[in-house]
């Protein structure tokens, strides 16, 4: 039996350092929501030569009006460029521009003359999406993730409704929704991070990976509450000890889940394209968060409110 309960103040230390880090880049640095929430066009290209740099395409579309322009380099030789939303007329001319190279060559009297070649230029996809759509999502998107919490909620309460001691089945809910909040707050403030050092955006597969964390990380501290209420009937230890039973009893199954999901968000993440990078990243922050959080926060969570209690 593995002792978790015993350092219980370390892993709180540990969780409230990651939250409170977490909590306060999103207050200093904020997310960067993507086109999906603000509304705006992206252009994902691929040069088939040589990429040119991040000014080159600043300056080539410096005439046009495009509002914040974001250029992020993709692989060896692709480009994601975000703007503010554009027609289809001004996405034409965009690629004719960028699609064109200037070269300074020798003249016949010496001086240097300018020459525009034509590179091979494809365009991977074209998205364009008003704000009012993006206003949409987003509310769309909180609506979602407070249904998720609230029926996560009811859930565990009706699924441990005969336990009567030591604690009530609503407050493993209410333990299971706090170490959820840990799972999702240190993926945010790893993107805030993100967002102001490389410009990475939350876009809707981001969402997708969080809401898919949500689920993942319940599971885990479900499988752990449910041995506890298991043993609860059974056995007659402590309360402490068994949580710890549990705990150990659900552990080998818990690191195997976590590992062969990692593999997999993995491979996505180093092998899978530019549009999926950022929702393997997303995915990986939170299984390991979630994975933490069921081993070393809910089940002591239920201690601590259990010896509150007691005293």
């Amino acid at each position: 039996m593995i002792k978790i309960t015993k350092h219980k103040k370390i892993w709180f230390g540990l969780s409230i350092v990651l939250m409170v880090l977490a909590v306060a880049f999103l207050f200093v640095f904020g997310l960067k929501p993507g086109i999906d929430f603000t509304g705006g066009s992206i252009m994902e290209l691929e040069y088939k030569e040589a990429r040119p740099s991040n000014q080159e395409i600043l300056e080539k579309l410096k005439d046009f009006d495009l509002g914040t322009i974001y250029v992020q380099p993709t692989g060896e030789k692709g480009m994601i460029i975000r703007m503010k939303d554009i027609s289809e007329q001004t996405h034409q001319e965009i690629l004719g521009v960028l699609s064109q190279e200037t070269q300074m060559i020798p003249g016949q009297e010496g001086e240097m003359e300018m020459q525009i070649n034509i590179t091979d230029l494809e365009e991977i996809r074209f998205e364009s999406i008003g704000p009012t759509i993006g206003r949409e999502l987003r509310d769309k998107t909180n609506i979602v993730a407070i249904a998720a919490l609230l029926s996560m909620i009811i859930y565990i309460a009706l699924a441990f409704r005969k336990i009567k001691r030591p604690l009530k089945s609503w407050q493993y809910g209410i333990a299971s929704v706090i170490a959820l909040f840990h799972d999702i707050l240190i993926p945010l403030g790893a993107f805030a991070v993100l967002g102001k050092l490389y410009n990475v955006e939350i876009t809707i597969p981001v969402i997708t990976a969080l809401l898919a964390v949500l689920g993942y990380s319940i599971n885990n501290t479900v499988v752990v509450f449910d041995r506890i209420r298991e043993n609860l009937l059974k056995r007659g230890e402590s309360f402490e000890d068994t949580v710890d039973i549990s705990i150990s009893q659900t552990l080998s199954r818990q690191i195997n889940t976590s590992l062969t999901t990692l593999f997999v968000a993995g491979a996505i993440f180093f092998l899978g394209g530019a549009t999926l990078h950022y929702f393997s990243l997303a995915l990986m922050l939170g299984i390991l968060a979630g994975t933490y959080s069921s081993i070393f926060l809910a089940g002591n969570l239920l201690v601590a409110w259990y010896s509150l209690k007691r005293k």
